[in-house]
């Protein structure tokens, strides 16, 4: 804890003095552009990444970056997209996958989660991602983290304010993968469902 007590008085030290203009506005406004939709992996830090201040990307972090299918109860993921896309009106939906995901791996590996129920039921929600990649891929943990960003991204269409945004051209859905090792950012072409 103290590395963070250290990173705070810098902040106010050296960073915040610099952007006290940009502050000063994000204090009356909030108006992000994207919604970014990643993995809640430590490794993954979504505004590192893009190179973006403050204010520019509302972000929803959720292990393997998951976006469970709408339903009629809500859940927080629904009401952080809903209020992105009805509210804010960002006009860019990214889903982002990265390299080494452990959510990921866990499946591609069918490691043991008996003694993570919760983690279990979360992962529940890449059961498509799984089943497109067993056929003739078993255990590729790099296939199976494109899959998942296709199926999450089919998932988001499935949200109402998602798929109203898509039928009026007010919204564009993006999949990436991040790779860690190398820092590259790769958009997945031919993933993004489009409007009936």
């Amino acid at each position: 804890m103290p590395h963070l007590a250290e990173g705070i008085a810098r902040f106010q030290r050296e960073v915040f003095p610099a952007k006290a203009g940009l502050f000063a506005r994000l204090a009356t406004a909030h108006r992000p552009g994207t919604l970014f939709i990643g993995c809640s992996d430590a490794r993954v830090v979504p505004e590192l990444i893009t190179q973006t201040d403050p204010g520019e990307l509302f972000v929803i972090r959720t292990a393997g970056n998951l976006v469970p299918a709408h339903t009629p109860d809500g859940d927080g993921v629904a009401a952080g997209v809903e209020y992105a896309v009805t509210v804010l009106g960002v006009r860019d939906v990214i889903v982002c996958g990265h390299s080494a995901c452990g959510a990921m791996t866990a499946l591609a590996e069918r490691r043991d989660l008996r003694g993570a129920p919760a983690v279990a039921a979360w992962l529940r929600h890449a059961d498509a991602s799984l089943a497109r990649t067993a056929a003739g891929r078993a255990g590729d943990v790099a296939a199976l983290v494109r899959e998942n960003v296709a199926v999450q991204l089919a998932n988001l269409a499935t949200h109402p304010s998602v798929a109203r945004a898509l039928a009026e051209g007010d919204v564009r859905l993006h999949g990436w993968v991040f790779d860690i090792a190398d820092g590259t950012v790769e958009e997945l072409p031919g993933v993004v469902p489009h409007a009936a």
